[in-house]
C-alpha cells in the first residue's frame, strides 16, 4: 500500500485539480452554450407550424440530438479520442477533455432550451407577427426574453451535469478533481484524497445551484 501523502503536498494537489475542474466546466459550459442555445431554438422554429418551418432540417436536427443524447458519456469519452486528438493534439489533460465534456452536453442542454421555449406564451408570439415581425423577430423580442428564467434554470442544471462529466472525464486522463480521485484516491487506496475531491465537488455543485437558484428567482420577481 502506498504511503499517504503529506498535507501540503494534498492542498497542493487539490488546489490544481479544483482550478482544473472550473477550467474545464467553465469552458465547456461557455461551448455548450454557443452550441446548444442556437439549435434549441431551430429545433422549435423549424417545426411545421413553427415561424421558419423546415421539417427536413428540424429532423436532421432532433435526430442528431438524440443520438449524442443516448449515448454513455464513458462510451462518448473513448469514442472522440480520436477527434479529441486531431481538434488539441492530445487526449491527455483539461484541455482535452473539454472536447467530449462539450459534445455530451449541449444535445442536453439543446433539449433544455426547446422545453423552455415551449412553455412561452403563444399570445406573445403571434402578437409579433401581427406587428409585422419576421420569424427572427419572434425570437429576439418573444421567445428568448419571456424564456429567460427557465433558460437561465436549464443552464444552471447543465452546468451541475458538466462538473459530473468533468470528473468522469479522469477515466482518460483528463485531469482535475476526478484525475486526482482516481491516481490517488483508488489506484493508491488514499481515503484522504477520495474524501476531498468528494467534498469539494459537493461544494461546487451547492454553489452553482445556489447561485443558479438565486439569479432565476431575482428575474422571476422582476417580472
Amino acid at each position: 500500500m502506498q504511503s499517504r501523502l503529506n498535507l501540503d503536498t494534498l492542498l497542493d494537489l487539490m488546489y490544481q485539480a479544483t482550478a482544473d475542474t472550473l477550467y474545464m466546466v467553465g469552458v465547456a459550459a461557455l461551448f455548450t452554450l454557443l452550441l446548444g442555445l442556437p439549435i434549441g431554438v431551430l429545433l422549435v422554429v423549424t417545426r411545421k407550424e413553427g415561424v421558419l418551418p423546415l421539417p427536413r432540417v428540424n429532423m436532421v436536427l432532433g435526430l442528431l440530438i438524440n443520438i449524442g443524447r443516448s449515448l454513455p458519456f464513458v462510451v462518448l469519452l473513448i469514442a472522440l479520442i480520436p477527434l479529441t486528438r486531431l481538434l488539441v493534439g492530445t487526449t491527455l489533460g483539461s484541455t482535452a477533455a473539454i472536447v467530449p465534456i462539450t459534445l455530451g452536453a449541449f444535445p442536453f442542454f439543446a433539449r433544455v432550451v426547446e422545453n423552455a421555449l415551449d412553455e412561452v406564451d403563444k399570445g406573445r408570439v403571434e402578437a409579433v407577427l401581427a406587428m409585422g415581425g419576421s420569424g427572427w423577430h419572434v425570437v429576439a423580442k418573444a421567445l428568448l426574453p419571456e424564456a429567460l428564467p427557465a433558460l437561465l434554470a436549464g443552464l444552471t442544471l447543465t452546468v451541475v451535469m458538466l462538473i459530473g462529466f468533468s470528473s468522469m472525464a479522469g477515466v482518460i486522463g483528463g485531469g482535475g478533481l476526478g484525475d486526482l480521485a482516481i491516481r490517488y484516491g483508488y489506484q493508491r487506496f488514499d481515503d484522504q484524497v477520495m474524501a476531498g475531491t468528494v467534498v469539494i465537488l459537493l461544494l461546487l455543485v451547492q454553489l452553482v445551484q445556489g447561485v443558479g437558484d438565486r439569479v432565476v428567482r431575482a428575474l422571476a420577481h422582476r417580472r
